[in-house]
């Protein structure tokens, strides 16, 4: 290849692609962990849910809602492969979850309660039924209650009562 020859500027789709891994990967594999997918897997998943993604927009389908159809196709992702792998244990993705989003700074005393409070936390969310913990999840993450109902196939009236459950159940850990 000559020195003069030059790498052809990324297509608007490439961009997009691009755009949204930057937006929602973290968010995304957060997401998948919580399958109980080990690291590997999950981030495998990850690059597959945008793989899919840009050969969706080379396709020319809908643009409709991306952030919702990112998250329904890194669900279902997830599920075959953990299905395929044969391990459910939550508790890992959940502590893997947990380091992502831990604060170095606090005092120790300030460490234990916030564990203790993390833990009995973890317990309830623990406790909850699958599609509890999947709508109460794919909430943090921010999506609407519309696509929770579309990601996880089933109601939105579904959703609004297994996120005021699963609320209402955490609060009560909470001591409120």
């Amino acid at each position: 290849m000559s020195s003069t020859a030059r790498a052809a500027p990324p297509s608007e789709i490439e961009v997009e692609v691009i755009s949204l891994f930057d937006q929602l990967q973290e968010r995304l594999l957060g997401y998948v962990l919580a399958f109980g997918l080990s690291a590997h897997d999950a981030e495998d998943v990850v690059q597959e849910t945008f793989l899919s993604l840009f050969r969706h927009l080379q396709l020319g389908r809908s643009r409709r809602n991306l952030r919702g159809w990112i998250f329904r196709v890194g669900h279902n992702l997830a599920l075959k492969r953990r299905s395929a792998n044969q391990t459910a244990n939550a508790s890992v993705a959940y502590e893997s979850i947990a380091a992502l989003h831990c604060d170095p700074g606090p005092s120790a005393e300030e460490q234990f309660a916030f564990s203790q409070r993390q833990r009995r936390l973890l317990s309830v969310l623990e406790a909850l039924p699958e599609q509890d913990q999947r709508c109460l999840i794919l909430r943090a993450e921010g999506l609407k209650y519309r696509e929770i109902a579309e990601i996880l196939g089933i109601s939105l009236g579904s959703v609004s009562m297994s996120l005021a459950r699963s609320l209402a159940r955490m609060a009560r850990a909470e001591g409120r």
